[in-house]
């Protein structure tokens, strides 16, 4: 998947990440340098590349609010006008880089890749658990993958490899035993997959964090928002346990698994993942064993996705997969996820943003 959707909102970072240290990411085939103003703290995105000579401006340094290049000095301001050039006085006219508009929301940065005129706020899909730390305690990280970003979409709509993959951690054999649903909304860009199953195994993931044994009952309900936001709701209550007819839900325990998937290159994906809990609210302990239990389990797709690649890269031109019942919600995304960069094609080229949306 070369070809992205690019008049879209991604996540470039943690906010967590990005201060008055310059950071530098690529986005799209598009390397972008973040820091944060000295006063507001606003987050500026800049294209990460001099005028004069390409240097990276993420590995320059900050002077204020003012980027100066670390090679020739030249110097760019927050809209990535440039204010100083050395040697002169007078600074010519296509001395600017581009400024990308910015948004931080929960606990997210999110940067629009495509026609700056096009960007709106109120198109980024929410995940507000992330960002409420009265009820929800939430760990989390990102691990770059050598591999193309449309194989971490196909791996995360498709939760059966956990009985395979990620055998005695999250996965046990109901997972790909219990069959799922699937509900499309072309038109929002929105994938729901759901697993429910009554009567599983407790995986030590689920065992060690909520303390029950024995069988559970467990639900999966996967929410993606293309191109880049993928929530999976899950549930887990001792077997047998429902919710009440109210909706209220006090004997279960709940995890919001977020992922943020978003293009480096055509064969690079930056995959920031977050685990949120509704119980054991200030356990360090339970924190730190969910955050390395979980990065565990990141790093099996890791390692899956980078072999993946690299076999991929080997077959010849043309060949064939094999698509079966599980690959449905995946088969939708790459339709959705097509869509939106076949539209995107059709927009108006990007131009240069004359300041950093806030």
């Amino acid at each position: 998947m070369s070809s992205f959707a690019r008049n879209q909102w991604y996540v470039a970072a943690y906010g967590r990440e990005i201060g008055r240290e310059l950071l530098g990411r690529t986005i799209l085939n598009e390397p972008i340098a973040f820091y944060r103003t000295e006063e507001s703290g606003e987050v500026v995105a800049l294209a990460d590349r001099c005028v004069h000579r390409r240097f990276p401006l993420s590995a320059s340094r900050l002077d204020g609010d003012k980027v100066v290049c670390g090679y020739h000095g030249f110097t760019y301001d927050t809209t990535g006008t440039c204010v100083y050039v050395p040697g002169q006085k007078r600074i010519p006219r296509t001395a600017r880089v581009s400024a990308y508009p910015v948004v931080e929301q929960d606990s997210f940065v999110w940067v629009w890749i495509g026609d700056p005129a096009l960007a709106d706020a109120t198109t980024i899909p929410r995940a507000p658990h992330l960002a409420d730390a009265e009820n929800w305690t939430t760990v989390g990280g990102m691990e770059p993958i050598d591999g193309n970003y449309g194989l971490l979409v196909d791996n995360l709509m498709d939760l059966s490899h956990e009985t395979y993959l990620h055998g005695g951690y999250i996965g046990t054999p109901e997972v790909a035993e219990t069959p799922m649903t699937t509900e499309v909304d072309e038109g929002a860009g929105i994938v729901r997959v759901s697993r429910h199953m009554d009567d599983a195994a407790c995986p030590p993931f689920y065992e060690r964090s909520t303390g029950i044994r024995g069988r559970i009952t467990r639900w999966q309900d996967i929410e993606y928002h293309a191109p880049c936001l993928y929530l999976l709701h899950s549930r887990i209550a001792p077997q047998g346990v429902l919710p009440n007819a109210d909706g209220t839900d006090p004997d279960a325990f709940h995890v919001e698994i977020t992922y943020a998937i978003t293009p480096s290159t055509d064969n690079s994906v930056y995959d920031f993942w977050a685990v949120s809990r509704d119980f054991g609210h200030g356990d360090e302990e339970m924190s730190a064993f969910l955050h390395d239990f979980n990065r565990e389990v990141v790093m099996q797709d890791v390692d899956a996705l980078n072999l993946l690649q690299k076999t991929l890269d080997t077959e010849p031109e043309g060949y064939q997969e094999l698509s079966i019942n599980i690959d449905t919600g995946g088969l939708a995304a790459r339709r959705i996820l097509a869509r939106l960069a076949a539209e995107g094609e059709r927009s108006p080229a990007p131009a240069p943003a004359p300041a950093a949306a806030r």
